[in-house]
């Protein structure tokens, strides 16, 4: 006798995370049409809606399922479900229509071609061979084409290119991997590549695959050429051909700063730089940063990167830029391309064509440009990979952003704008934080504009609308005042920048409410409560509040923030604050003129047009100059980077680090760690001959000791056992790596930035937590809060 079949159930289940333009709805399909399952799944403005009906065994397996095996893009945070009444509808499992609504879902970064695509691009039976807007459900670009959730093809910049026949089979096709890809496209019906040639330039203008071959052979004959990316626009050269790199550091007035540059395939990325396991994975996974690495002084002009300790090495992300280098039986062209943000230095990167035609005129030859239209700015991300093969992201953009960030608790609705240097907004709502793209330096109209379009992008994708702004305490900074403008009624809170730093790595660690850490933010700016420049801070911290633990002892700022492109003259104010002549045979002496050395005197001796600092960054700016390597900045932490460099010439062959004075442990808080005997080491060496490397690695080491000696005072003084290092300077790789060595040794749990940048570019997320945190029935943290915290 035949058993009876079980009764049928129904059950609606809710998916969040980064289920949006992953492939989750044609995944979910298939799992229940391989169970004969009946119902449908549809994407909403919270994630994924699934109701399924069937057998209780076989509805069991398909949610047990759901949460193991997943899209490779998708990171599911939650799944909820609830028994609903069954149908007893025989119907195939279908894919609905997007619903409309209210909440936010997480939608996915955008990603490097995939293998699958790459084969198709360069199979010539293919009918997408070299199609350069190849994607498909793994790949492509998600979060600068959509303009609104859910995620579906009307709602981003691909709407104007209706499906041929093929594409929509292959779209409608539950078993294609093109199944509800959005971007899909062809030859037939995509977007098209042009080259637009400069005025004047002699240059043809082309169409299509004429156009990339055109752009591959101005490159090789040395132009530069604007290319049209997923986020925005690049401008590229030869990385090999000194004169095509000297014309573009020139025409963008970009002075000495390092280019990044984008290599044909990993073994010529191996050519130029050393490449470990570690940094062969970030390289080559999904997200294609740049990833800083060690050269190997090969194939590049040396004009790429002259005195950097690294060489900014991506590979191709998109395939536009794969067949930019060629497929194989192509003419040859350059193997390495300088690939630098498409833009005027201070501005943010240009992404409207007709606006590319006039921004960047005078910089680029031509456009290799395409009708693809960007809906929201993105720049490359910039990581670093740990000896220990762990992450640092200094620039957390493209291949990182929208992906939220997970809290150790709630925030009530709000919007942090950051800072002014490298600034990145990050809007938080319940357990989650989203940072925006990568925006740059505030100073003008355009990067303000851009801040605001990167609020409202963020403000659409997520659904949260803001109860609180919260800005950094400086009374001069744009994004502050832009936070004052847009407040519009609702609370603006003013966190100071350190605090802001600290409570930045507290939170991407999860660090719970109330517990405490000692938080060494160490840059080269930031307002401090007293009114002057802080940058060299100890600080006792939670998320509620802070106490000045120690500081570097402060010296004058001659010209306060004009004066930082002159480390000769912050060496020589150092060195009057140590109550150490100016020397004639010292560097900082012979690199100022005689005349500007009598009016910088003047100036220490009157305190005209100084502000006192405490500042890390400034004192490594000073250094570099001491030790003769750079006298004058032409851009953000040239000086720094360039003691690094040097250091790193010599972190092997010596173990050596210059003394800091520190008062004994009865003297009165805040504690100040003195430069001034490292100062007369250095200066003691320098008369003895010790090359500049060596005076830069014992530098280096002195620093990572006084921090782990002041920790310790801190630990004794608290108790507290947990350090942060956080800050632009611990983008230093040298010193992050010794003063995180040392105290791990010494039994401290050390908090590094990993997802989230030590530098100003992680500042809004610190601001967030601190302003926004829900406090429901909670005791007071550890650290009380700073006392004339200003809030508006």
């Amino acid at each position: 006798m035949t058993a009876p079949s079980p009764v049928a159930v129904r059950r609606r289940v809710s998916v969040r995370g980064v289920v949006q333009g992953v492939g989750f709805r044609p995944y979910v399909h298939r799992l229940a049409t391989e169970q004969a399952l009946t119902g449908f799944v549809t994407n909403h403005s919270g994630g994924v809606l699934i109701e399924v009906e069937g057998p209780p065994d076989d509805i069991d397996r398909f949610c047990d399922r759901l949460t193991r095996e997943q899209p490779r893009l998708a990171a599911v945070t939650g799944v909820d479900w609830s028994e609903v009444p069954a149908t007893g509808a025989a119907c195939d499992f279908a894919i609905r229509p997007s619903e409309r609504g209210h909440g936010h879902t997480a939608l996915p970064p955008d990603t490097a071609t995939c293998a699958d695509c790459l084969r198709e691009l360069a199979d010539p039976a293919d009918r997408r061979h070299r199609h350069p807007f190849i994607t498909c459900t793994h790949c492509g670009p998600r979060f600068t084409i959509v303009s609104a959730l859910p995620y579906d093809r009307a709602t981003t910049t691909m709407d104007p290119f209706p499906m041929c026949r093929a594409c929509a089979a292959e779209y409608g096709d539950p078993a294609d991997r093109r199944f509800h890809a959005q971007p899909v496209a062809c030859p037939d019906c995509g977007p098209r590549l042009r080259l637009v040639p400069a005025s004047g330039s002699g240059i043809r203008p082309a169409l299509g695959a004429d156009a990339l071959a055109a752009g591959r052979r101005l490159l090789a004959a040395g132009r530069i050429v604007a290319v049209k990316g997923i986020g925005g626009y690049h401008l590229a050269c030869d990385a090999a051909d000194p004169d095509a790199v000297a014309a573009l550091r020139a025409r963008k007035e970009r002075g000495g700063k390092p280019f990044a540059v984008m290599c044909a395939d990993l073994a010529t990325a191996e050519e130029i730089a050393h490449v470990g396991a570690a940094e062969r994975a970030v390289l080559t996974d999904a997200r294609r940063p740049i990833v800083l690495l060690r050269g190997r002084g090969r194939l590049l002009a040396p004009s790429v990167c002259a005195g950097s300790p690294h060489v900014g090495v991506m590979l191709p992300y998109t395939p536009v830029h794969t067949l930019l280098f060629g497929l194989p039986g192509d003419p040859p062209g350059p193997r390495v391309l300088v690939m630098t943000s498409g833009n005027r230095s201070g501005e943010p990167i240009v992404t409207d064509d007709r606006e590319a035609l006039t921004r960047l005129a005078g910089l680029a030859d031509a456009w290799l440009a395409h009708d693809r239209g960007i809906r929201t700015p993105c720049d490359d991300s910039v990581v670093r990979v740990r000896p220990d093969g762990t992450e640092q992201v200094l620039r957390r953009s493209r291949g990182h952003v929208p992906r939220p960030l997970h809290l150790p608790f709630a925030l009530r609705p709000a919007l942090a704008v950051g800072g002014d240097l490298k600034n990145a907004p990050c809007l938080g709502s319940g357990e989650q934080a989203w940072f925006g793209p990568h925006i740059g330096d505030m100073g003008d109209l355009a990067t303000l504009d851009a801040l605001g379009r990167a609020e409202r992008q963020l403000r659409d994708l997520t659904g949260v609308e803001p109860a609180l702004i919260a800005a950094d305490r400086h009374p001069g900074y744009h994004s502050a005042r832009w936070a004052r403008r847009h407040a519009e009624g609702r609370p603006l809170h003013l966190v100071q920048h350190h605090h802001a730093h600290v409570a930045s790595a507290m939170a991407e660690h999860g660090v719970a409410p109330g517990a405490p850490v000692i938080g060494v933010a160490f840059d080269g700016t930031g307002y401090g409560d007293d009114g002057t420049v802080w940058g060299g801070e100890i600080l006792l911290a939670g998320y509620d509040g802070f106490r000045r633990f120690a500081h570097l002892a402060p010296a004058p700022l001659p010209g306060g923030d004009a004066g930082v492109a002159n480390p000769c003259r912050l060496a020589l104010a150092r060195l009057r604050a140590a109550a150490l002549p100016w020397e004639d045979h010292l560097p900082s002496v012979t690199a100022c003129a005689t005349g500007e050395r009598a009016v910088l005197e003047r100036q220490l001796a009157r305190n005209l047009a100084c502000v006192a600092t405490s500042s890390m960054g400034r004192l490594f700016d000073a250094v570099s100059s001491l030790a003769g390597v750079c006298h004058r900045a032409g851009y953000e932490a040239q000086a720094a980077l360039e003691l690094e460099a040097a250091a790193a010439e010599a972190w092997d062959a010596d173990s050596g680090a210059y003394p800091f004075g520190i008062p004994p442990a009865a003297a009165a808080a805040p504690l100040l760690f003195d430069p001034a005997p490292a100062l007369r080491a250095l200066l003691a060496d320098l008369r003895r001959g010790t090359p500049a490397p060596l005076l830069a690695a014992r530098f280096h080491r002195g620093v990572a000791a006084t921090v782990t000696e002041v920790c310790r005072r801190a630990r004794r003084a608290t108790g507290v056992e947990t350090v942060a290092l956080t800050g632009g300077v611990f983008a230093n790789a040298l010193l992050e790596d010794a003063c995180w060595t040392q105290l791990a040794a010494d039994g401290f749990t050390v908090l590094r930035h990993g997802q989230v940048p030590p530098g100003d570019g992680g500042l809004a997320l610190g601001q967030l937590v601190v302003a926004a945190r829900e406090r429901p029935g909670e005791q007071s943290a550890t650290v009380p809060r700073h006392h004339g915290d200003p809030t508006e």
